[in-house]
């Protein structure tokens, strides 16, 4: 039975892909070797890396614009502190968005080292909106803020307009929809929800915002080393880079951003008119910020979990269960989802 995997991360990959790295792990580009043991140094392995940099840049518009991109480690969770340690001057200050867990990580960590403004929260709540009219102070270094909010199923829809420059974790939801990404400075995101396997992040910086704090800063974390180092500082990790290279390539023969937020909103369009239509469920974000990303709801009546539980394990559904901090369902569809699964998931809706 074929299995639809709703997992919020790690999570779906096209098909042809995974078929693509599994045969590099056995043979890589008939070396006769497998990818995860040549040199990161060969001539093959570079190769990979400047493509996956140079596609990653290409399809967000941002070629020949002043930005570069490095695949580095740690996560997103490291961005959070390489993020101040970068653009944070040593008596700056940092204004923060406040719209769940991952951007609340993000300013714990950014505390650590200077003034930090929360201009506005969700958490009162409970994250199942976007704040809005929040001012950004004129005197602020940077404004961060999280595109998507992957445990309670909200995304930003719009953008704030800032003289300060804008930094975005988009682990989530990048390269999903069509945005101008010239107007942020610094955008870093997890790979492993739409462009590979845990163990890389995409870091995407206009240069020109790098070397002005005025800190000593940590070589891991200095984002200057690891564009010197054309993302090979340390020993960077070979297959997620690989699997993200066959990724991006992936969605630029599919015709690339306008192409892939087209789907995904027909997937998203549909389980959320499933949700609204179905008195047996109910979204639980505000439906202006629903994520097309990361779909949240939950039964109307509880007592109904186990039968509509057994109803998506016969249907071959998978990773429904909602993040832990919340309960409830979570249909992740990223990137990688086929509408098809979309249409098994609500065909089962249906059904109880």
């Amino acid at each position: 039975m074929k299995m639809h995997n709703f997992s919020a991360g790690p999570s779906i990959l096209p098909q042809e892909v995974l078929k693509k790295a599994s045969e590099a792990v056995l043979n890589f580009n008939n070396l006769n070797l497998s990818l995860i043991e040549v040199s990161h140094r060969s001539a093959d392995f570079v190769a990979v890396m400047e493509k996956a940099r140079h596609l990653a840049l290409e399809l967000l518009g941002l070629e020949g614009k002043g930005y570069n991109a490095v695949f580095l480690q740690g996560g997103a969770s490291l961005e959070f502190l390489m993020t101040p340690y970068n653009l944070l001057p040593v008596d700056g200050k940092a204004a923060y968005l406040d719209t769940g867990a991952w951007s609340s990580n993000a300013i714990k960590e950014a505390k650590l080292l200077g003034e930090i403004d929360v201009v506005a929260s969700s958490k009162d709540k409970g994250y199942t909106y976007i704040p809005k009219n929040y001012n950004i102070p004129a005197d602020a270094d940077y404004f961060h803020c999280t595109s998507n909010n992957t445990i309670h199923g909200t995304q930003i829809k719009e953008f704030p307009k800032t003289d300060t420059l804008l930094v975005c974790d988009m682990s989530s939801d990048i390269f999903s929809r069509q945005l101008d990404f010239s107007k942020f400075d610094l955008i870093y995101a997890g790979a492993q929800k739409n462009m590979g396997p845990a163990g890389t992040t995409l870091v995407v910086v206009k240069e020109s915002v790098l070397g002005k704090t005025g800190r000593t800063i940590p070589s891991m974390l200095d984002y200057q080393i690891h564009i010197s180092k054309d993302s090979m500082f340390n020993t960077p990790a070979v297959f997620p880079v690989y699997v993200s290279m066959l990724t991006l390539q992936w969605l630029k023969d599919l015709g690339g951003i306008k192409a892939i937020e087209k789907i995904n909103n027909a997937k998203a369009d549909l389980l959320y008119g499933e949700i609204d239509n179905n008195p047996n469920f109910k979204g639980t974000a505000v439906k202006e910020d629903r994520s097309n990303m990361n779909v949240t709801f939950v039964l109307t009546d509880d007592s109904k979990k186990d039968a509509f539980d057994a109803l998506c394990k016969n249907a071959g559904l998978n990773g429904l269960k909602g993040h832990r901090s919340v309960g409830g369902y979570r249909a992740s569809i990223y990137n990688a989802l086929p509408l098809e699964s979309v249409q098994v998931l609500v065909n089962t809706m249906q059904q109880l």
